[in-house]
C-alpha cells in the first residue's frame, strides 16, 4: 500500500509506524508543520517514536495551492485531521473542503480506499437504548453536523466512483498522555451525573489504531463502523471506578455534559469483521496506563 495521512498527529503517527512494521508498506504523513525530527530514535511530538521509513510532506488541506507535491500513486487516504479551534468555520474548513481538497490533490486511479475519522457526535441523546451505525443520526452540535456532511460528501463519492470509503465514528478516546479525565478525578474536580444515569463510550487508542489498520485492509466493508469498546458505562460508574483508581474522592454528584447526549453504543458490526480488542473495557485500560 502507499498511503497518505491527512492531519498526521497522535493517532496518525500511531497509524503510520503500524503500517510500516510491513517493508511493502510506504507512508507518507501530511501536516502543516512536520516534526523538525524523524529520527528514529527520537521520540515525534506526539510522543510515538518516528518510524526510519516515515516519510513527511508539508501542506495544508484548507488551502490547495499547498498540496501540488504529493507522491503519485496512492492507494489509501487515511483523514484523521482536526480543526485549530472549536468553532463552526474551522470544522467545515477541515472537515469538508480540506477533505474534498486532499481527495481531489491526490488526483489518482490507483486510490482505492478512504478512511475518515469521524466522532458519535453524529448522534443525539438516545438516554440508556443501544446505538448502532443503523441509528438515525441527529447532532447536537455544528460539530456532529458538519461531520454528518463530511460523510454524506464520502457516500457520494463511493456512489459515483470506484473508490470504497468507510467513515469511522469513534467514542472518547484515551490512553498514554490523555489523562486529563484521570487528573481531574485524583484532585476532586470532576461531577457525575446520577440520576437519569448518562451513558459513556471510551476507545483506547491502541484499539482505535489497530480497527484503522484492519479496516484499512479489510475485504468488503461498510461504509460506517462505530469504533468503540465493548463496555458502555453510566457515567456515575465509570467515574468512580477511575477515582479509586488514582485514589481521588468519589465525585460529587453534577448534571450531565451540556451538548453531549447520553449514547450506549454498540460495537457489534466491528466484532463481526473478526476485529479483536486489546481493551474491551477502558476501567481495565486506564489501569493499565497507571
Amino acid at each position: 500500500m502507499r498511503v497518505c495521512i491527512a492531519g498526521c498527529g497522535d493517532l496518525g503517527s500511531r497509524v503510520a509506524h503500524t503500517l510500516l512494521e510491513d517493508d511493502g508498506n510506504e507512508v507518507w504523513g501530511l501536516r502543516r508543520h512536520p516534526p523538525a525530527s524523524a529520527k528514529p530514535d527520537m521520540p515525534a511530538e506526539t510522543g510515538v517514536p518516528a518510524h526510519p521509513r516515515m516519510q513527511w510532506i508539508a501542506g495544508d488541506m484548507t488551502r490547495p495551492q499547498t498540496l501540488t507535491d504529493l507522491p503519485a500513486g496512492i492507494t489509501h487516504l487515511i483523514f484523521t485531521a482536526a480543526p485549530g479551534e472549536r468553532s463552526e468555520a474551522a470544522y467545515r474548513a477541515t472537515y469538508l473542503a480540506g477533505l474534498q481538497n486532499i481527495v481531489k490533490a491526490i488526483q489518482s486511479p490507483a486510490l482505492k480506499r478512504i478512511i475518515f475519522i469521524s466522532s458519535t457526535a453524529v448522534y443525539g441523546d438516545h438516554g440508556d437504548e443501544w446505538v448502532t451505525e443503523n441509528t438515525p443520526v441527529d447532532p447536537k452540535g455544528f460539530n456532529g453536523q458538519v461531520l454528518c456532511e463530511a460523510e454524506q460528501w464520502l457516500e457520494q463519492l463511493q456512489h459515483s466512483t470506484h473508490i470504497s470509503t468507510i467513515s469511522l465514528r469513534l467514542s472518547g478516546i484515551y490512553g498514554p498522555g490523555r489523562t486529563y479525565l484521570l487528573d481531574r478525578l485524583r484532585q476532586g474536580l470532576a461531577s457525575a451525573a446520577t440520576q437519569p444515569a448518562h451513558w459513556v463510550n471510551r476507545i483506547h487508542i491502541e484499539d482505535a489504531t489497530a480497527a484503522i489498520v484492519y479496516l484499512l485492509q479489510y475485504r468488503q466493508p461498510q461504509s460506517v463502523y462505530l469504533v468503540t469498546d465493548s463496555t458502555p458505562l453510566p457515567m456515575r460508574t465509570l467515574y468512580e471506578a477511575l477515582a479509586q483508581l488514582v485514589n481521588g474522592p468519589i465525585p460529587p454528584e453534577g448534571a450531565p455534559p451540556r451538548g453531549v447526549g447520553s449514547k450506549r453504543l454498540s460495537n457489534a458490526r466491528l466484532l463481526d469483521t473478526g476485529f479483536v480488542f486489546k481493551w474491551p473495557d477502558s476501567r481495565k485500560g486506564h489501569a493499565a496506563l497507571l
